[in-house]
Order: C-alpha cells, then sequence, then structure tokens
C-alpha cells in the first residue's frame, strides 16, 4: 500500500471510529440543559443516551453482515448519509420525544464508523497486526472524548445545546466526502449468503461457541458498561451535584479520558512483545481494583470531585488495556466474517452499555455512589470472564 494512502486511510479509519464516542461525548455537558428546554428530569435527558447505545447496537448486527455481503464501502456511505440526516433533526427537534427517536436514527448511521473500522483494519492488516494497529487507532481516537466535552461545553454555553448537534451534522458531511474519495473496497471475501438470516444465525452461533471469542467479547463488554456509565452520569454529577459549569465539566470529563490514552499507548507499545492475552490480564485487574475504590470511597460518605475522578483515572487508563486487545482476539480467527464478529462484539458491548446508562441515569440525581457501583460492577464482570474463559 503507498505511504500517502496508508496515511489517509488511517485518518479516515480514526475519524470513522471516533464518530460514536462523539456522538455521545460532544452533547454531554448540554444534556442538563436539554432537560430544562425541553420539559424533561435527568432521567428523559439520560434516555437520549440510552435510546442511541441500542440502537448502535441493533444496526450493528444488521452493518455487519451487510458489509459481508456487499462491501464496506457502500454501506459506510449510506451510513454517513443517514447520519447527516438525523443529526440535522436532532439540532432542531422540538420536544424530547423527538429528539429521542432522532437519537434512534442517529445511531442507526453512526454505528457503521466504529464496526466497519474495526473491520476494515482486519481486512487489511491481517490476525497479527491488527492489535498494535487498533491500540495505535484507539490511541489516536481517544482524542475525541478529550475534546469532544470542552468544545461541545463551550459550544452550549455560547450558542446553546442545538449547536452540538449541528457541528455533528458538518462532521458527518467530512466523513462522507472521505468515505467517497479517500476508502478503497478492502473485503477480499464477499459473502453472498451473509444476509440470509439462517446464515446469520449460523455464523453468531459460531462465534459465541468459541470460548476465546465469547471470553474477549464478555470481558471488553463489561468494561465498556463501566465507561458508559461513567460517561452517562458524569455530566450530572460534576454539574447537578458538584455544581461545575459545562465547560468545567468538559475539562474534568477530558481528564479522566488522558488515562485512556494513556492506556492504549502503553497497549500500543507491548502488544506486539506481550501479547493480547498479557495486556487485557493487566487491564482487568487494574480496572478492578480502581473501580472497587470508588465505590468504597462513595459508600463511606466522601462525595468530592476527586472522589471521582481519581479512581476513574485509573479505570478508563484499564479500559485503554483492555477494549482493542479484546477486539483484536476477538477478530483474530475470522478473517471471512470479520464484519458479522465486529457486529456480534458492539451489539453486546452497547445491550449492557445502555442498560449501565439506565441504570445511573435513575440514580444520580442525590448521590454518585449509583455510578460509582455501577463503575465498579464493569470492571469486575470484566475480571470475572476473564478468569473464566480467557486465562490459560
Amino acid at each position: 500500500m503507498p505511504v500517502q494512502h496508508s496515511v489517509l486511510l488511517a485518518v479516515l479509519i480514526v475519524a470513522l471510529t471516533s464518530l460514536g464516542p462523539l456522538s455521545t461525548d460532544f452533547y454531554l455537558p448540554a444534556l442538563p440543559a436539554i432537560g430544562r428546554a425541553l420539559g424533561t428530569d435527568t432521567a428523559g435527558a439520560q434516555l437520549t443516551l440510552s435510546v442511541y447505545l441500542l440502537g448502535f447496537g441493533f444496526g450493528q448486527l444488521l452493518i455487519g453482515p451487510l458489509s459481508d455481503r456487499f462491501g464496506r464501502r457502500p454501506v459506510m456511505l449510506w451510513g454517513m448519509v443517514v447520519f447527516v440526516l438525523s443529526s440535522a433533526a436532532c439540532a432542531l427537534a422540538p420536544t424530547i420525544e423527538t429528539l429521542v427517536a432522532a437519537r434512534l436514527v442517529q445511531a442507526f448511521g453512526a454505528c457503521v464508523g466504529p464496526v466497519l473500522g474495526r473491520a476494515v483494519v482486519r481486512d487489511v492488516y491481517g490476525p497479527h497486526a491488527a492489535a498494535r494497529v487498533l491500540s495505535h487507532v484507539a490511541t489516536a481516537t481517544a482524542l475525541a472524548p478529550l475534546a469532544a466535552p470542552v468544545l461541545g461545553g463551550w459550544l452550549s454555553a455560547s450558542f446553546g445545546w442545538r449547536s452540538t448537534f449541528f457541528t455533528l451534522t458538518g462532521y458527518g458531511l467530512v466523513l462522507a466526502v472521505m468515505v467517497e474519495t479517500v476508502l478503497k473496497e478492502t473485503n477480499r471475501h464477499p459473502d453472498p449468503h451473509a444476509m440470509r438470516p439462517s446464515r446469520m444465525v449460523a455464523n453468531y452461533g459460531v462465534l459465541l461457541a468459541d470460548r476465546v471469542y465469547r471470553g474477549a467479547l464478555l470481558t471488553g463488554c463489561g468494561a465498556f458498561a463501566a465507561l458508559f456509565a461513567f460517561i452517562s452520569g458524569s455530566p450530572f454529577v460534576y454539574i447537578e451535584l458538584y455544581g461545575m459549569s459545562p465547560q468545567q465539566m468538559g475539562l474534568a470529563f477530558g481528564a479522566n479520558v488522558t488515562g485512556f490514552m494513556v492506556g492504549s499507548v502503553l497497549s500500543a507499545r507491548l502488544s506486539r512483545r506481550l501479547g493480547a492475552e498479557e495486556m487485557i490480564r493487566s487491564g482487568v485487574f487494574l480496572g478492578a481494583a480502581c473501580g472497587l475504590l470508588m465505590a468504597v470511597l462513595a459508600l463511606a460518605g466522601v462525595h468530592h470531585p476527586a472522589a471521582i475522578m481519581g479512581p476513574m483515572w485509573g479505570v478508563t487508563m484499564a479500559i485503554g488495556l483492555v477494549m482493542p486487545n479484546a477486539a483484536a482476539l476477538g477478530l483474530a480467527g475470522y478473517p471471512k466474517m470479520a464484519g458479522a464478529a465486529a457486529s456480534l462484539m458492539g451489539f453486546v458491548q452497547m445491550g449492557l452499555g445502555a442498560g449501565a446508562g439506565m441504570i445511573v441515569g435513575h440514580g444520580v440525581q442525590a448521590s454518585p455512589t449509583p455510578l460509582a457501583l455501577t463503575v465498579a460492577g464493569g470492571m469486575l464482570f470484566s475480571l470475572a470472564t476473564w478468569a473464566l474463559s480467557l486465562r490459560r
């Protein structure tokens, strides 16, 4: 592959995989303002996040097989069209019900980015280099949740919450142009029967019967649930309970994201020498320890931003070690159905993440304890599934 094209492809993959976190983190500082503007409570505003995750998860069940059948490129282009139109609908939504519905459709478009970005990495780089490449991608992608809440907080405070969705509309347009001009088809093994229901069920059955794939799937899911509990609950904890401004909340959120970047950098540097399994092992132990520390502080009545931010930094670092390596380990053995393997992984992750978000959304009005307990529970789940399925 020519160097210039390789660089452009890497930039596109990072931009595509950033679509998921951008679509959530960008408007996080505006969540309390959305609740006030559209006349709903904390749980109602948080529903725009949980519904998005559910749509993102269910969409992936179709996106992967579609790309295995028709190719990565056409599916990405149609996904970008859906994302742009639905983002504009979010920006113009007059009621919370309309916004929730538009977010559901937006999720169907957004899910093509992370799922097919991972599939393209598997197509282009093969099973052995994929862990290293995905770790590099995760490091670069971490810039999105690092910068998005800061920029989103400034936009929300300066121009209102709708400006965040108008900005996402523009980002989607740029991505559509990049896919059209940069991406060549990478699916070298198109499966003409991939969309048959019987084939889809059979493929997912093969994946779930594989102990390594199943362990990688569930270990990554626990880490994602912990991460999404923090994503959905931190705006209300920081702004409503601790009195931060949207800009301050964005900075606090971004500070925690640096932990994910550190974990991803370490993973990229060490995964080739130590292996994906060792990276996952280190991550689940670190994440469980930091999650338990956060839960203990909350239960002891230590209600201060540092009691959340300190342990959560360690948790996000652990997630940076776990998630890219779990994805690479799970996809390594399936070159002919990488799309389906990535889709199922994303679907289960999003389902558990949505459940974690709903739990936190109904409990953080008065205390940060539900947030801390859910983060700890997610990381303990990762530790348990690693011990049962992946530990040699």
